[in-house]
């Protein structure tokens, strides 16, 4: 369905990126307050990517459409908050490849398994659930970049954690590549 509450909360994920950049836009605004109100927006949207698939569940309304359309609302967020980290200064461009490429690639490599039949060889894995989770915790934190509760420098551990997504980024995608060589092997003779 193209219009039911989980599929309205996906939409909310792409409705939610002009509203995080904006932030970082608005004249009046002090930097902090920036911050914290790009990681509260961010946050608070990328709970719906737990929220949507739970409720269509609960509420009986999965659809195909909305199967398509949540990880293209998760890789628009993550790829567009990358993107205004690196305008920053507090992600590395280098990072900002990594996980933009292998999204671009992957979804590539879906679209076509898709074509010949073979979706089950790039089905969703736990070392890309693994990288879209530590992903989720790094750019908050690297979005708030200061001082969590006293304690938690957010920039040094967003720092580690953004590389560290980097690098379960190219796992995964060596990971789907391999699940799908046979297939591709088989096509190419």
């Amino acid at each position: 369905m193209f219009f039911n509450l989980p599929t309205l909360l996906t939409w909310a994920r792409i409705v939610a990126i002009p509203l995080i950049v904006g932030v970082f836009y608005w004249p009046s605004i002090d930097t902090a307050t920036q911050n914290l109100l790009a990681t509260a927006l961010f946050v608070l949207f990328a709970a719906t990517d737990w929220a949507d698939g739970y409720l269509a569940r609960k509420l009986n309304q999965t659809s195909a459409f909305g199967a398509f359309l949540d990880p293209v609302a998760d890789k628009f967020l993550v790829c567009a908050c990358v993107l205004v980290l690196v305008h920053l200064d507090r992600a590395d461009v280098f990072v900002a490849l990594i996980i933009i490429g292998r999204e671009i690639a992957i979804s590539a490599l879906r679209e076509w398994m898709a074509m010949i039949g073979a979706t089950k060889s790039v089905a969703v894995h736990m070392v890309g659930k693994l990288k879209t989770t530590v992903q989720m915790v790094a750019i908050p934190f690297l979005l708030y970049d200061g001082v969590l509760l006293g304690l938690l420098d957010t920039r040094a551990w967003g720092t580690v954690l953004i590389w560290l997504a980097a690098v379960l980024t190219v796992w995964s995608m060596v990971y789907y590549l391999q699940k799908a060589l046979p297939e591709i092997r088989a096509r190419m003779r």
